[in-house]
């Protein structure tokens, strides 16, 4: 498996397949996104749909998540043209990263705003260390959540939504728990990186296409007719038992591990 090969400027990558960690790195502006940072991970995220990484960690540099989209890259814009164009860019960004096949699992503390919240609430997984304080804080700098309003209200709903984009507040983790943006809690560091770990082989014990199967279905669940989609999950769920449940069968009744189940390189 070729491993993915460029230099950027705006994250760090450490591939050990089929686990891809991405670190979000503008550290002197908390992570903000920028365009460069918008193109460089929508490079990425076609190279883990290519070479078909089964697991995707975000994470963001020096003890902040992601702080949003960067103002100055806003303010620099030439015209309106230019500022759809970077808006919409983001947009394209969020929508590749919540169709991604990719089991995703981000890792948040400290400033999880704007963009930021946007990618949380893509997420498969979120696991949120108690530092973390998570906002919508666009209206308060009298521009608005346009990229990332539809997949917060899929997250949060729509009432909760309304609350934090209408009123700019801020919450801590335990809020955000309670509200099902994040998943889990986690006391530190330590504690971070084991209850990663675990999530990375809970994932990793999952057959790799009954997984990417299963999260279009659920992505489908909101955009198609009801009868549509269990005709097209009857006909998935025929290839599945076909192909890897074959396995998946034999190995529970030979009480050994399925033969996709792999430690990462």
């Amino acid at each position: 498996m070729t491993s993915i090969n460029h230099n950027f400027d705006t994250l760090i990558v450490e591939d050990k397949f089929p686990v891809l960690t991405i670190t979000l790195n503008r550290p002197s502006v908390a992570n903000a996104m920028n365009l460069q940072m918008v193109n460089e991970l929508m490079l990425v995220m076609t190279e883990i749909e290519t070479k078909q990484y089964r697991v995707l960690v975000l994470q963001g540099a020096n003890g902040n998540f992601c702080a949003g989209g960067d103002i100055k890259d806003m303010q620099s814009a030439k015209d309106n043209h230019a500022l759809i164009e970077l808006n919409r860019s983001f947009g394209l960004m969020i929508e590749k990263a919540n169709a991604l096949p990719a089991v995703v699992v981000c890792l948040l503390q400290g400033a999880v705003l704007g963009g930021g919240f946007g990618l949380a609430c893509i997420s498969d997984v979120a696991i949120a260390q108690m530092s973390a304080k998570f906002a919508l804080p666009e209206t308060s700098l009298g521009i608005i959540p346009a990229q990332i309003a539809p997949f917060v209200v899929q997250r949060i709903g729509l009432t909760a939504t309304r609350r934090m984009a209408l009123l700019g507040i801020r919450i801590d983790a335990n809020n955000a728990l309670a509200m099902g943006l994040v998943h889990q809690l986690a006391e530190g560091d330590k504690a971070m990186t084991q209850q990663l770990n675990q999530t990375i082989k809970l994932a990793l014990k999952c057959a790799p296409d009954a997984n990417q199967v299963t999260k279009a279905l659920l992505h489908d669940v909101a955009n198609i007719s009801m009868t549509e989609l269990l005709d097209n999950a009857a006909i998935s769920f025929a290839k599945a038992v076909d192909g890897e449940g074959r396995e998946g069968a034999t190995a529970f009744m030979q009480k050994r591990p399925a033969h996709w189940i792999k430690s990462p390189e």
